[in-house]
């Protein structure tokens, strides 16, 4: 991470913020018995909440690395009944897709799909290009995130797990990666065509404001876990044990469980010169799974996720032309900045949201991320 990053600070050492924000998650979920002890309580919970019911716990799935080692480990290893749910935005990766089929037929598992209306999710990729915001996923990862909420609550789950850690994936800078439900609005009001379905607790479609995170966090009490935040989780080690349990086959790339993740990184990288493997990276070193020298050699060498046959079936996929897409990349680039969001509200309730983080309600890295980052 370096100064081409916004807002990054440097303390007296050279240390930066994204540093000691690694450092203070690295403390807070320190590897040990007393950590172990933790997550075991977050298992023992959620084996509580699903007494008498089909399920312990919803999972968010995708076919790629996390996801899919979450998967086999709350199964084989935590022993809990999972229902893996997988979100369709119309641009899956087909290696992942058979990833998903063969890890829930290993484990004796059935996935819920939830698939977005089609007219819904291009009509939102679309408003994100011509909003000429880097947040090009805005709508499908608040998408996800919703398909959760929606089945947990029409199942009665009350836990959530997702496959995150960021000792490997590491802290996304807002102005690279920021998602809330009023942007999203925002971006859809003025540049969106197709009007969205109204929001139903078991099937909120694209809306997530406050409002609807309260519902499910306070009115319903379902907690978002990240288990991967207390496990010694080594990546190289996960695809050697996917490998031989599940049959799983590296997608090619960190993200490339979704298509439009080429499209999406061919953008930051010609139009707001982002690189995405700088946190990345940085996380993998930070946690010892990379050196600083083979990262600073790999960012040089062109990303391959950036497949330029792919690229041109997503803008096909969106129906619009290549001169349409140039246009838009063209364009002068924004940021969140630029759009109605609630990030200065977030901030004004800093204090109710630790107490969510504190219950467990949202994960940690949400709070310090949105509260505490560059403050």
């Amino acid at each position: 991470m370096d100064s081409s990053v916004p807002r990054i600070r440097f303390d007296a050492d050279g240390v930066c913020s994204y540093c000691h924000f690694h450092n203070a998650l690295d403390s807070e979920y320190q590897l040990g018995p007393a950590t172990d002890a933790r997550l075991e309580r977050i298992y023992d919970r959620a084996r509580a909440h699903g007494r008498h019911k089909p399920f312990d716990c919803v999972l968010g799935v995708s076919g790629g690395r996390d996801s899919t080692f979450l998967l086999w480990h709350l199964t084989k290893v935590a022993g809990l009944r999972c229902l893996p749910v997988y979100f369709n935005d119309g641009f899956g990766n087909p290696v992942a897709g058979e990833n998903m089929k063969k890890a829930t037929r290993a484990l004796g598992l059935q996935m819920r799909t939830v698939s977005a209306d089609w007219r819904e999710s291009k009509d939102l990729k679309v408003a994100c290009l011509k909003a000429s915001i880097p947040d090009l996923n805005l709508a499908t990862d608040l998408g996800l995130g919703n398909a959760l909420y929606g089945v947990a609550a029409a199942e009665g789950i009350r836990t959530i797990f997702i496959g995150q850690s960021f000792r490997t994936e590491g802290i996304a800078p807002l102005e690279w990666n920021y998602l809330d439900g009023r942007y999203l609005k925002a971006v859809h009001d003025q540049f969106g065509s197709t009007p969205l379905r109204p929001w139903k607790s078991e099937d909120p479609g694209f809306h997530m404001s406050w409002q609807h995170i309260l519902y499910y966090a306070v009115l319903r009490r379902i907690q978002v876990e990240t288990p991967l935040y207390y496990t010694h989780y080594v990546r190289s080690e996960a695809d050697k044990l996917l490998k031989e349990e599940l049959d799983w086959v590296n997608t090619g790339a960190h993200y490339y469980d979704d298509l439009y993740q080429a499209l999406l990184t061919r953008v930051l990288r010609v139009k707001f010169g982002i690189d995405r493997r700088k946190f990345n990276y940085s996380a993998l070193i930070r946690s010892g799974q990379m050196s600083r020298e083979e990262g600073q050699r790999r960012l040089i060498e062109p990303y391959v996720i950036e497949d330029e046959k792919v690229i041109n079936l997503c803008i096909k996929r969106l129906g619009i032309t290549r001169e349409e897409f140039e246009t838009y990349v063209a364009a002068e680039p924004k940021t969140f900045w630029d759009y109605p969001n609630l990030l200065g509200v977030i901030r004004k309730i800093s204090p109710i949201v630790r107490v969510l983080a504190a219950l467990q309600l949202i994960p940690l890295s949400s709070y310090m991320k949105y509260c505490r980052l560059d403050v």
